[in-house]
């Protein structure tokens, strides 16, 4: 009660007489100076127990009110070091039971769990990690006092600790270190050097089973496939679980006999490189030679364990040199702060699913980045063969519009009806892709991917941005040449189909009443036209992530190879068919599996959305502007001018929403599968617009030369 009303007190004080952000740093100091000798003073047991509830009480008086304000928790730390440099003068019985503590704390619990499972994923697996995090969550375990990363766990229970710890100034810390610890000349008190050193032989029992873990996963089957020269010459992973064996057991003769000379670390750190270098290399072949949700998982805990023994190797490395102490105390606070992340982080379900599916995002958009090239001009020959095979997606498009009406005219069950649309989509777009047309809308997810990658590589350059801006302008220019070429052939096609079809059979395509149907679907206004159009982009980004997939795992799972030695596919078709036909299927696997998804998902939504009783439905604008085509000539052209505007401004927001929700989400996950810098990204926003004011017209029409 007294906690909260201090709190109360303090913030209300602040509220009304100073600046907020400026005093609630003071409102809680009051807060914390109000609290601590009374905890100070409660009696607690003289076990490992008794000193886990003194620092949960201590560390829930001293927390800031905003840990998010380093601001806020700097100030805090300056006024603690204030408040205790005063007041254990005045009170020395409350300095010894906090080093009383520390010291059952310490000494009473074992560490190494603590600095070899905390923030780092454990060997389960990512299904696993993710299913006992869950249930973490819903039932979570109980804490064992004599385990000091559940001590942690129950201590920092906040999940933001993390920030207001690594808050504050360096000399801040080490002074208030040296008000509780100290002797008044930077040395610690004979007893509170015991518990130190079990601390220190606690970080070599750490490292040992740290490097133990790094050498058996640098002989993992997944890192050996894509680095196999670490099983033909000597692995570093292996070496270095020797050099750190060698390194723990010179520490122990040299605290045995202080003669016995000091080892260094320096070897630790050489063998440390070369593993980041082969972990390095094998992300780079992953790119060429497929990565899997193993693979990945293993790369990131490998990462991580190598991290946590660098920490623990410059903690340990800095003792043997007593006179840099701001350089030594810079070294605990890194690693206090990396473990009580880890800790804050151990029930997160987004975090573990973040990182590892930013990363299979990469290698995914990876293989996009490929084919992206490839849809995006510079030149004017370029920009004028994107317009002609944006015309021959169109022309398709046109005859896959009439399939769909005629089909609509026959008795199917609904499943049918799905499974016949499907059909007729998926070959459309295998069509258009075998022969070499463009279809406007699956742009953007191929594009995105070769835009992020060159933010990435930028890295803020304002030469390298006027470059990328150049890059990003053609794109602009080659997806608006490929959305009007298809569009600008699919309606004067389907006018032609319409009134061929309607001078053969004797009938239009479609009724009056469906062709009126078809004219207020297309309306911005009257219809949802454009939330739908918005969903079609959604389907679009995701026929773009799986091309990107399925092109992952046709490398990865050496799928061309292995078409290459089917026996009864070279007797059928003779070698030499069944190896070209194996490299075709090597360079579009993902393109065609991705092309028959976004047939069977642009079928599927109106179904499921009568499924769920909710308005679900799809509108691609080349589709659509065949649609508008065949719904003309049903009316014998008798269409107001109000009503065709509506329709045709449709069109327009149709295919500006279906291309940019395609876009943005896929330039979206391909930055954040690249981790690209903001601020490369803010400083090409403001170079585009600039351009886009003064140079209007490169954004359509390429420029001469």
């Amino acid at each position: 009660m007294q906690v909260a009303y201090s709190a109360l007190c303090g913030e209300t004080f602040a509220y009304f007489f100073y600046p907020y952000k400026s005093y609630l740093a003071l409102g809680q100091t009051l807060m914390s100076v109000s609290a601590l000798p009374a905890i100070f003073e409660r009696p607690y047991a003289q076990a490992p127990e008794g000193a886990l509830r003194f620092f949960v009480a201590l560390v829930d008086a001293i927390r800031p009110a905003n840990a998010h304000d380093e601001l806020v928790a700097a100030q805090a730390w300056s006024d603690l070091r204030v408040w205790l440099s005063a007041h254990v003068a005045q009170h020395p019985a409350h300095r010894a039971s906090l080093r009383f503590h520390v010291q059952q704390l310490l000494r009473g619990t074992q560490h190494v769990t603590l600095h070899t499972d905390a923030g780092i994923l454990p060997n389960s697996g990512f299904f696993t990690e993710l299913w006992r995090r869950v249930s973490g969550r819903m039932l979570p375990q109980v804490p064992n006092a004599e385990h000091l990363k559940d001590c942690f766990a129950t201590i920092f229970h906040r999940p933001d600790d993390h920030l207001w710890l690594s808050a504050g100034s360096l000399e801040d810390k080490l002074a208030l270190w040296d008000i509780l610890f100290g002797d008044g000349q930077g040395q610690l008190h004979e007893q509170e050097g015991r518990w130190l050193l079990h601390t220190h032989a606690q970080l070599i029992e750490a490292m040992q089973v740290l490097a133990t873990r790094i050498g058996a996963m640098g002989l993992e089957p997944e890192l050996t496939r894509v680095q196999p020269r670490i099983i033909e010459f000597e692995s570093p992973f292996v070496h270095l679980t020797a050099e750190v064996l060698r390194f723990t057991e010179a520490w122990r003769q040299h605290h045995a006999d202080p003669a016995a000379p000091a080892e260094d670390d320096r070897h630790i750190m050489v063998l440390i490189g070369q593993c980041y270098d082969i972990i390095a290399r094998a992300r780079r072949n992953a790119s060429n030679e497929g990565t899997s949700l193993s693979l990945t998982y293993l790369l990131v805990r490998m990462a991580q364990c190598l991290k946590r023994l660098v920490q623990l190797a410059d903690v340990l490395h800095a003792r043997e040199i007593p006179a840099d102490r701001l350089t030594r105390t810079s070294h605990w606070l890194r690693l206090i702060r990396e473990v009580v992340e880890g800790e804050n982080r151990r029930h997160s379900v987004r975090e573990p699913f973040r990182r590892l599916t930013g990363l299979l995002a990469l290698r995914v958009t990876e293989h996009a980045k490929t084919t992206g090239e490839h849809y995006i001009t510079t030149g004017r020959a370029d920009y004028f063969a994107m317009w002609r095979s944006a015309a021959g997606g169109g022309f398709i498009v046109g005859f896959m519009a009439l399939i769909k009406l005629l089909l609509g005219k026959w008795v199917f069950a609904p499943l049918a009806y799905m499974m016949l649309y499907s059909l007729n989509y998926s070959l459309g777009f295998v069509l258009i892709h075998v022969l070499h047309f463009t279809l406007a809308t699956k742009q953007p997810a191929m594009t995105a991917a070769t835009i992020a990658e060159s933010i990435d590589r930028s890295e803020g350059k304002t030469q390298d941005l006027h470059r990328l801006a150049d890059l990003v302008v053609a794109t602009i220019r080659s997806q608006l040449a490929a959305i009007v070429g298809n569009v600008a052939v699919a309606l004067p096609v389907g006018v032609l189909i319409a009134l061929a079809y309607q001078m053969l059979a004797g009938q239009p395509t479609v009724s009056l009443g469906k062709a009126q149907h078809m004219l207020h679907d297309l309306s911005p206004i009257a219809s949802l036209a454009l939330p739908h159009a918005a969903l079609t982009g959604v389907l679009l980004f995701f026929a773009g992530l799986l091309s990107g997939f399925f092109d992952n795992k046709a490398a990865y799972d050496r799928i061309p190879e292995r078409l290459a030695h089917l026996g009864w596919l070279r007797r059928l078709i003779g070698p030499q068919r069944a190896d070209r036909f194996a490299a075709y299927i090597g360079r579009n696997l993902g393109s065609l599996v991705g092309n028959i998804l976004l047939g069977i998902m642009l079928a599927g939504l109106a179904p499921l959305g009568e499924f769920l009783g909710l308005p679900l439905d799809v509108r691609h604008v080349t589709l659509s502007a065949a649609n508008f085509a065949f719904a003309l000539v049903a009316l014998d052209f008798h269409v107001s001018w109000l009503v065709l505007f509506e329709a045709l401004a449709g069109l327009a927001l149709i295919g500006l929403i279906n291309l940019s929700v395609s876009f943005a989400l896929a330039l979206w996950v391909a930055l954040r599968a690249r981790s690209a810098d903001t601020h490369a990204t803010r400083g090409l926003a403001g170079l585009l617009w600039q351009r886009l004011r003064n140079q209007p017209a490169q954004f359509f029409v390429p420029p001469r030369g």
